[in-house]
């Protein structure tokens, strides 16, 4: 166990919970500032008054403002994020309704880039200064330069309207009713929806990690360590993957956090592109919709998920680097 480490995670915890806390109070008074009277965003005029009532003491929107900030604060940490103005659900239901197509989306979009960018990476490094490079380098730079949604149309026109190889959009074929979490996420159905955005973020998120890697990479390879595995007369292959590759890792796992929370944001456009109904796509609709509890609990759910990936970088990258000391400050 690396010296200091637990004060670090203790201090860690602590500002994460006070960034939270942040994002909860501005979720809260962001509605509130909006022009107009804040009860006409919260409750729809089309419910029936004892509906319209009942919604508004659940939030305590009938108490004075400070008053309904504690309320709302204390509903939160409790795990009660109200009911849907829409699906008259709660959020929690309905939230998990889009969470889980949500996270396969973003998982296998992620993974998929890093392994790219990983070997990519380590490769344009090795071979660096040759037409690979510059092509891999090139063409990386050029779907990052490039706006997701138009890339997403564009793969869209080419292989779904005029190839014909993968689906229009969506996440099944309409109509259908599945029994269990099997059935609907486990089908080869679904794998040949999911392929076409999963290929799409991938192709846009690759070139912060292969970049890095690169970068990561060139520093590695000018160590002594690496000619002296030349010497030694190890294959080019192994001292690639077994020893340039491993020691350069480490600046992509901080760049995990990072491209988590920076693929939260263009999930949204690649959920509307391909009319994918995860998170991002909820977000959208419910605030057109004025469901604003659905909206609060959606913002703050991908709030938590980028605090905790970037607590947990900073953590791993301790244990994953013997150099890193924490010292009390």
């Amino acid at each position: 166990m690396m010296k200091g480490i637990k004060g670090f995670i203790i201090k860690r915890l602590i500002q994460s919970v006070i960034t939270l806390y942040i994002l909860l109070t501005v979720l809260f008074f962001m509605f509130r500032v909006l022009p107009g009277d804040p009860t006409t965003m919260f409750v729809d005029a089309a419910l029936p008054q004892e509906a319209r009532e009942a919604v508004l003491k659940q939030f305590g929107l009938d108490k004075p403002l400070l008053e309904q900030y504690w309320i709302y604060l204390s509903n939160f940490i409790q795990g009660e994020f109200g009911i849907s103005f829409t699906s008259r659900e709660p959020v929690v239901d309905v939230i998990s309704d889009y969470l889980a197509a949500t996270i396969l989306l973003m998982g296998f979009t992620i993974g998929f880039a890093l392994i790219i960018g990983i070997i990519g990476g380590a490769l344009t490094a090795w071979f660096r200064g040759t037409k690979f490079e510059a092509a891999v380098v090139s063409i990386a730079l050029f779907f990052r330069s490039a706006p997701i949604f138009w890339i997403g149309m564009v793969a869209l026109a080419f292989f779904s309207y005029n190839l014909s190889w993968f689906p229009t959009g969506g996440m099944h074929v309409p109509g259908q009713q599945f029994e269990n979490f099997f059935d609907k996420y486990m089908t080869l159905e679904f794998l040949h929806h999911l392929t076409l955005p999963v290929l799409v973020g991938a192709a846009y998120y690759v070139a912060s990690p292969l970049l890095i890697m690169r970068n990561s990479m060139i520093s590695i390879m000018e160590e002594d360590f690496i000619e002296m595995s030349r010497a030694k007369g190890l294959k080019e292959r192994y001292i690639l993957f077994k020893h340039a590759v491993r020691n350069a890792l480490l600046p992509v796992v901080t760049e995990v956090a990072l491209l988590v929370g920076f693929a939260i944001g263009g999930q949204v456009l690649l959920e509307v592109v391909f009319n994918w109904p995860g998170i991002g796509r909820l977000i959208v609709d419910s605030i057109q919709r004025n469901d604003y509890p659905v909206a609060q609990a959606t913002f703050f759910l991908m709030g938590v998920i980028v605090v905790f990936l970037n607590l947990l970088s900073d953590i791993l990258y301790g244990y994953l680097d013997p150099r890193v000391t924490y010292k009390k400050s």
